[in-house]
């Protein structure tokens, strides 16, 4: 497994991967900077970097989602969510056909290895509250922030 760590607005986010997928997007308070990114994780940081400047909606690089079938089911819905979009936690609960599943739905929201990626922020409390992210709610609000201010500029 390769491993790189790039700056971003929300602190260093740690990528580890190898030649055949992603493995984990993780955000750290800080961290060591990595100077030469393994050639196997070039992409995702491209996409990401784009993430962040705006220039990127979606991401296209190969994942590999390690969890049990139940969380790998959520991460899966979670990546339905469009992008500039939120749902609720009830949403997903019952998308996925189990509207008492709120909290194991949360839970596998909050193991969720791919950071961004698998867009575990877009899951909002049924009031539209910032609810639940382990990343801490300031950057939930950022993310969602920043995706509903790139959406109005594709507007114009």
């Amino acid at each position: 497994m390769e491993i790189a760590y790039i700056k971003t607005p929300l602190g260093t986010a740690k990528i580890t991967g190898n030649d055949n997928c992603i493995a984990s997007i993780s955000i750290l308070e800080e961290g060591t900077i990595t100077k030469n990114i393994p050639t196997v994780l070039k992409e995702a940081v491209t996409q990401l970097q784009d993430y962040f400047n705006g220039k990127c909606t979606h991401f296209d690089f190969k994942l590999n989602l390690q969890g049990t079938k139940f969380q790998q089911k959520v991460w899966q819905a979670l990546l339905e969510i469009p992008f500039g979009k939120t749902c609720s936690y009830m949403e997903l609960s019952k998308k996925l056909g189990d509207v008492k599943a709120i909290r194991a739905v949360a839970s596998a929201n909050g193991k969720n290895p791919l950071w961004i990626v698998v867009p575990c922020h877009r899951v909002i409390g049924t009031d539209g509250s910032l609810t639940g992210y382990a990343g801490g709610l300031w950057r939930k609000k950022w993310l969602l922030e920043h995706e509903s201010s790139a959406k109005q500029q594709s507007l114009f």
